[in-house]
């Protein structure tokens, strides 16, 4: 199998590499699917059963590494490579362009994650996409037509005050549509640290914990010192002045003197519940 599989994707880079350089081709007729493992077992097993052609099978996998949409190139191979399908950012991005990944990324695909959107892109997404839904703390728009599935434990998002509950939910959010169960500790900063020492036995059966906080930043460092789970730390714009958008938090948590502390960008909830669920996962 791991021959076949190899020459299939050869032919499909020969193939591709006899296109003249800057000549321009027609987008492809047959409907662009998203290629994730199971599919393309299936696929080498059609071939390999002589239900499909090698031509054929060329063909499907010519569109794998992506599908130039003009504005965007979107990579149909993302959940093979990385187990997860592309996700959509979409702060800077017309309403219209939103709307016209959402459908591509669905095409085959049975998941959808977009961050950093508003209402008049997922009006724009609900038009074309009926069972689209919009998180309006977390400003995501999500779709997700697997079948009931478990969903892995141990999962902690405890976020230090309620102006940093859109980042928060941006972590819950990405997590749970990546297979997770999480648990969300609201308002458990360290100003009354009772909140955070009243759901200890939370923090401490977790498998990771995600911490997010503006001004000071200590949150991480204190749930560092108490859990023996990894801790990702995402430090947040809240603040006053000095607070200087966040980086004093993030650099208080670059600085952090618990050991097993980790930190991602200002305001990436993103982030920090991607890795969150990549390491539940491979728990």
């Amino acid at each position: 199998m791991k021959g076949g599989f190899t020459q299939l994707v050869a032919a499909s880079y020969t193939a591709m590499s006899r296109r003249r350089p800057f000549e321009r081709q027609a987008r492809p007729t047959q409907e662009v699917q998203e290629i994730d493992e199971p599919r393309l077992r299936r696929l080498l097993d059609e071939v390999k059963a002589g239900q499909l052609t090698t031509e054929a099978a060329v063909s499907e996998l010519r569109a794998m590494p992506f599908n130039d949409l003009g504005f965007a190139k979107v990579d149909h191979h993302r959940a093979l490579r990385t187990g997860f399908p592309e996700v959509v950012f979409g702060q800077g991005k017309t309403p219209a362009q939103v709307a016209t990944l959402a459908t591509e990324l669905l095409k085959g695909g049975d998941t959808l994650l977009v961050t950093r959107t508003s209402a008049e892109a997922f009006e724009a997404v609900a038009a074309e996409v009926l069972d689209a839904t919009y998180d309006e703390t977390a400003r995501t728009i999500v779709v997700d037509r697997r079948p009931e599935h478990d969903q892995i434990e141990g999962i902690v998002v405890a976020s230090g005050g309620t102006s940093d509950a859109p980042v928060a939910r941006e972590a819950v959010v990405t997590a749970e549509l990546m297979g997770c169960r999480v648990t969300q500790l609201l308002d458990v900063g360290v100003a009354g640290l009772h909140r955070l020492l009243d759901s200890l036995d939370v923090l401490q059966g977790a498998r990771v914990v995600v911490a997010v906080a503006g001004m000071e930043g200590a949150l991480p460092s204190v749930v560092g010192g108490l859990v023996e789970a990894p801790v990702i730390a995402v430090p947040t714009s809240v603040g006053y002045g000095a607070s200087f958008g966040g980086m004093t938090a993030l650099l208080a948590m670059l600085n952090s003197c618990a050991p097993g502390v980790s930190v991602v960008n200002i305001d990436n909830g993103f982030g920090a519940g991607y890795l969150a669920a990549m390491i539940a996962r491979s728990a």
